[in-house]
Parts: C-alpha cells; sequence; structure tokens
C-alpha cells in the first residue's frame, strides 16, 4: 500500500479528530452575510464592486477566540459564489467567505486586490466575531487555491493594507495554480497549455520565510493539467529556498475536485499549527 492509498484511508478518520484540542462549541453561531470589505467610498464607485465586493463571516460560538480559515471559492476568476462549507461548521473555527470580481468583467490583479481586501478585513474584524486576528489561514479550491497562495507569498498585496504577510497562520491551497493562472494568460493571449511564471504565479514568490505551506492535489493521472506537477516543482522550490514547512499531499484516486477528502486535512493542519503556536 503506497502513501497516497494510506492517505486516502485515513481522511474519514482525520475528520473525527480534529480539533478535539479546541473543546466541543455549542450548536449556535454567529453570523454575518454581504458585508462589505471595502471602505464606503470605494463601495459606492460602481454597482458590480459594490455587489461583488463582500463576505460572509461563520463563527461558532466558544468561550475562546477560535482560528479563522479565509476560504476563497473556485471557478477559474470566472464565475463563482461565495459560501461557507458545510465541512467546517462546528469545527471550532471561524470561516470568512469572500466574494470577489471575476473576468471579463475585471482583469488581473483585480482579483488579487480584492482577496487581498478580504484578507485586510478579517484581521481588523475577526475579533468582533470570535475568531482570532493572530490565527488566519488561507485557503480554498482551485482559483480560491490560487488566490490564497497569491496573497500569502506576495507580500506586497496585503502590504497595501498595512499587514505583513508573515503574521498569517498558514497557507493550505487546494489544487491551486502555482504557475501564472489560466486565465490571467487568456487575458495575455497565451495557451493554457503553455506555462509561465511571473509576478503573477505563487512559485515567483518562492521564500524561505513565508508562512506555512500545505499543498493539496488530486492525483497527478487524473488531475487538471498538470495542477499536480507544478504544486510538486513548489514544494521543492520552497525547500530549496530555505523553507521549513512546505508540505505537498497527493489524494491518491481524486481528481481536481478533491474538496470533500481535502476538507479534513485542512483542518487537521489548522489544528496542528494552532496547537504549535498556542506551545511556543
Amino acid at each position: 500500500m503506497n502513501n497516497m492509498t494510506k492517505l486516502s484511508i485515513l481522511i474519514p478518520l482525520l475528520s473525527m479528530f480534529a480539533f478535539s484540542s479546541f473543546g466541543a462549541t455549542k450548536s449556535d453561531s454567529l453570523t454575518a452575510v454581504n458585508m462589505p470589505y471595502y471602505s464606503n467610498e470605494i463601495m459606492q464607485s460602481n454597482i458590480y464592486i459594490k455587489q461583488r465586493a463582500v463576505l460572509d463571516v461563520y463563527c461558532p460560538n466558544s468561550e475562546q477566540l477560535l482560528p479563522t480559515i479565509v476560504w476563497f471559492h473556485g471557478s477559474g476568476l470566472t464565475s463563482g459564489q461565495k459560501y461557507i462549507p458545510s465541512a467546517l461548521k462546528q469545527q471550532s473555527v471561524c470561516v470568512v467567505a469572500p466574494n470577489y470580481r471575476l473576468f471579463p468583467k475585471v482583469k488581473s490583479p483585480t482579483y488579487l486586490k480584492d482577496a487581498a481586501a478580504a484578507v485586510a478585513w478579517t484581521f481588523n474584524n475577526i475579533e468582533n466575531y470570535g475568531g482570532d486576528k493572530s490565527q488566519i489561514f488561507l485557503s480554498g479550491h482551485s482559483a480560491g487555491g490560487y488566490l490564497a497562495s497569491m496573497v500569502g507569498l506576495d507580500k506586497r498585496w496585503l502590504a497595501a493594507h498595512n499587514i505583513d504577510a508573515n503574521t498569517l497562520a498558514g497557507l493550505i491551497p487546494f489544487s491551486g495554480h502555482t504557475i501564472t493562472h489560466f486565465t490571467v494568460r487568456k487575458e495575455m493571449g497565451i495557451a493554457g497549455t503553455r506555462p509561465i511564471i511571473d509576478k503573477l504565479a505563487p512559485l515567483y514568490h518562492v521564500r524561505s520565510d513565508a508562512p506555512p505551506l500545505l499543498l493539496i492535489t488530486g492525483d497527478r493521472e487524473k488531475e487538471m493539467l498538470g495542477r499536480y506537477e507544478e504544486n510538486a516543482y513548489m514544494m521543492r522550490m520552497m525547500k530549496v529556498a530555505g523553507h521549513k514547512q512546505t508540505q505537498l499531499l497527493e489524494l491518491d484516486g481524486y481528481g481536481h475536485n478533491i474538496k470533500a477528502p481535502a476538507f479534513p486535512l485542512l483542518l487537521n493542519e489548522v489544528a496542528r499549527l494552532t496547537k504549535s503556536s498556542n506551545d511556543e
């Protein structure tokens, strides 16, 4: 039995143990819907930003501040809607789910500016809902994973909000591009089969001092357009650069849609990193 087969078997078990160290939470929760994450002046600048630059918040009631996961939806930067994953509810974590503007109504780097603004809002507001701003994790699937990696690795996006990306507790993208996103390449007239690594690629921003990074992909034979291989290269280059906490998990037998088996791994990693931080 290979390691990835073992991992596939262990996934259901991980969901049973994730966050046991935080204790049970009450069944009710504090939520907010369609919260604007830009200033009122920016939100009123046009109808589209008013529609899309909003986020939802979910925090189960707890006697202590909880780790927070900012969850970016996928769908290629061209479609999709924010949602609170049911697998993350009642798991002793807060979840912030932003919308962001989409191609073709906007072009790069607007997606990244929106994602960073949503993360900045989380730093500035999550403690009002019961989340711990010192334990903010970025995650998302596919395009959402790309946004999580870019905001966490390219420090300029959060720096625009006077936030150091190194204060993030961890980055946990699901099946995200580490090369330049194919929609961004499409904007430039570049075919999806031609890999590009420029400033809009997470791989361009490899650095030793980045937050802990857990890359999760589907099976290399079933994933989309070499997604496993580019994540494997990301892992290798982060380690070459001297980063001490980069991991790659390949989910054997799964294709691009790995959310169901990956959520327990996300929770387990957040629990591990939070415990490590609390022990320091």
